[in-house]
């Protein structure tokens, strides 16, 4: 048996923007605790941490350019996830981690094994079935641009 350190509150998810990068688009979404919205400085930190991965040519490999990055001004640590669709089927997954107190301070952590905590995996949820229902499913005419076009906006 284990103690919660506090009860669960659900935390406001909001898709922020589009951001076109470097042959990239990808769907922002913020999720904060006890606050509307990440930091400005949290977001700026890790636009610049994801911008590094993005201009690796190998990150494009088999994909498409599209994809969502979470922004998760959490309550202990803040965590960024950044995820592209590769291979028709694919989720390519990969997280950052700082200190709640030092946003700028975010250290790849994809290879310890952490994926996602209950927020971020709503987003991941909701970006599968965007995924499925515009691509997927339209095979003879996959659609990115609808895919794209899809946000997730609610309190979870």
């Amino acid at each position: 048996m284990f103690t919660l350190q506090e009860p669960y509150y659900p935390r406001p998810i909001r898709f922020l923007e589009l951001w076109e990068r470097a042959g990239w688009r990808l769907k922002v979404y913020g999720i904060a605790y006890q606050r509307p919205a990440p930091r400005p400085e949290l977001i700026d930190a890790a636009k610049a941490v994801v911008y590094s991965h993005l201009i690796d040519p190998t990150a494009l490999q088999e994909g498409y350019g599209v994809g969502f990055l979470g922004i998760n001004d959490g309550r202990g640590a803040n965590f960024v996830f950044l995820d592209y669709w590769a291979n028709e089927n694919e989720l390519h997954h990969h997280v950052y981690i700082s200190p709640a107190d030092k946003p700028e301070e975010l250290i790849y952590a994809t290879p310890t094994g952490i994926a996602a905590c209950v927020w971020d995996l709503r987003v991941m949820c909701f970006e599968r079935q965007a995924w499925l229902e515009t691509v997927l499913m339209n095979p003879k005419k996959p659609d990115l641009e609808a895919y794209l076009a899809r946000q997730l906006n609610e309190d979870v």
